[in-house]
Order: C-alpha cells, then sequence, then structure tokens
C-alpha cells in the first residue's frame, strides 16, 4: 500500500512539473539558409542545429536569472524563437522574436567559434527579452546591456575595450556593458531594476531612482576609478 501511495504521489509530481515546464517552456527553431556557403558548411560542422538550440534555451534562462524576471508576469510572452543562419553582411541581428547570424561571419571567424557564436547568441537572445522603454530608451543602452549579459555569462572577446575606456555611457556594446557592470556593482542587481523600470519607458532619471546620482555623474566617476 505504502509503495502504491509512493508511485502514485512521485507520478502525480512528474505531472504537474511537466505541466508547469509547459507553461513556461520557449520553442527553438534553427534553421540553416546557408547550406551551400562556406559559412554554412562550417556552422553545420562546428556548431549545428542541437547545439545552437541548446544554446538559446542556457541563454534564455540565464538572462531570466540575471535580469529577475523570475515568473511569466515579469517577461514578455514569447512562445517561439526562431534562428536563422543566413548569407548576409554583418554578424548578427534579432527582430520579432528571430536571431539571423551571418554565415559570412561564421566562415571568416579565425578564432573559437563556438565560443564567439555563443557568445553572440546570449547578446541576441537578450534583445527578445529585454524591454526598452516603449522604444524610449536610448539604442547604446539597449545594445549595452545586451552585451552586459554576455560579460556576465563569461563570452568577452579579446577586442572588447577595458574598464573605464569609451567616449559616452550610452556609446553602447561593450563601453555601455562594462559601465552598467560598475553601476551593478554599487547596487547588486541595477541592471534588471533598470530593465523592469523600462517596461512601459523611458527617462535618464531611472539612474537617480536607482542609485541616487545622475547617469552624467556616474560616468564621471567611473572614468575616474579606473583611469586615475
Amino acid at each position: 500500500m505504502a509503495q502504491i501511495t509512493t508511485t502514485f504521489f512521485l507520478t502525480t509530481l512528474a505531472i504537474l512539473l511537466a505541466a508547469i515546464r509547459g507553461t513556461h517552456a520557449v520553442d527553438y527553431t534553427v534553421t540553416n539558409t546557408a547550406t551551400t556557403t562556406l559559412g554554412g558548411a562550417r556552422f553545420t560542422k562546428e556548431l549545428g542545429v542541437q547545439y545552437s538550440k541548446q544554446t538559446l534555451d542556457s541563454a534564455t534562462n540565464f538572462i531570466w536569472r540575471i535580469l529577475q524576471e523570475n515568473s511569466p508576469a515579469d517577461r514578455k510572452n514569447v512562445q517561439k524563437v526562431s534562428m536563422f543562419v543566413d548569407d548576409m553582411d554583418g554578424v548578427a541581428f534579432t527582430s520579432n522574436d528571430e536571431i539571423h547570424v551571418s554565415a559570412r561571419y561564421i566562415q571568416r571567424y579565425s578564432g573559437d567559434l563556438k565560443t564567439e557564436i555563443t557568445g553572440v547568441l546570449f547578446h541576441e537572445m537578450t534583445h527578445v527579452w529585454q524591454w526598452n522603454g516603449n522604444g524610449l530608451a536610448p539604442g547604446g543602452l539597449i545594445e549595452g546591456i545586451a552585451d552586459y549579459v554576455r560579460l556576465k555569462a563569461g563570452y568577452v572577446p579579446s577586442h572588447w575595450v577595458k574598464s573605464g575606456q569609451g567616449n559616452r555611457w550610452d556609446q553602447g556594446y561593450d563601453v555601455t556593458a562594462r559601465f552598467l557592470d560598475y553601476c551593478n556593482s554599487l547596487k547588486n542587481g541595477f541592471v534588471a531594476q533598470l530593465n523592469k523600470k523600462m517596461r512601459n519607458g523611458y527617462g535618464d532619471n531611472y539612474f537617480v531612482d536607482l542609485l541616487g546620482k545622475t547617469v552624467d555623474q556616474l560616468w564621471k566617476d567611473y572614468k575616474a576609478k579606473f583611469n586615475s
């Protein structure tokens, strides 16, 4: 009798966990549209569809933790993310929950391709989940948050600027990522709180609200700390 009860309990628990996972699950598709190109062939050989799907899923869960999007109510209602390897210029871009990666970039990249594209996917997946102030946030800040996630995930390319470098706080990408990392060191969870505030709008005053200083003063403090 005890064994039956235990089996019933475990079965019920498994069903409940499956139901919960199903509620929050995201469907990932990966399509290589450039199979006849050298870059497309290299993608198939060194990365592949399965690894890319696993990376997209890992990136999503990491981003949810970093941005403290702990429940569906905190997040965008995204059910499916599609990744395409295309014969195009550039590196990658994201639009309408679709991530496009350049087969030409894959072809010419001379370093550790798997590490590089993994970092690119963490960056691009952030664009799927982050808030952008209903389009009001500076583009440099949006790109900076995406690179901040890449930074915290440990996929920093060698060409990135060092802490304290850059001309403006909203210069974007690695410059803004380093600055945001400094801001987060002043108040753990700052980037997540900033992202939450950007759900419905944006203002530079968000920095004052969260850290008690204007963003321009924070930038001056940041520059002074690493360039003294």
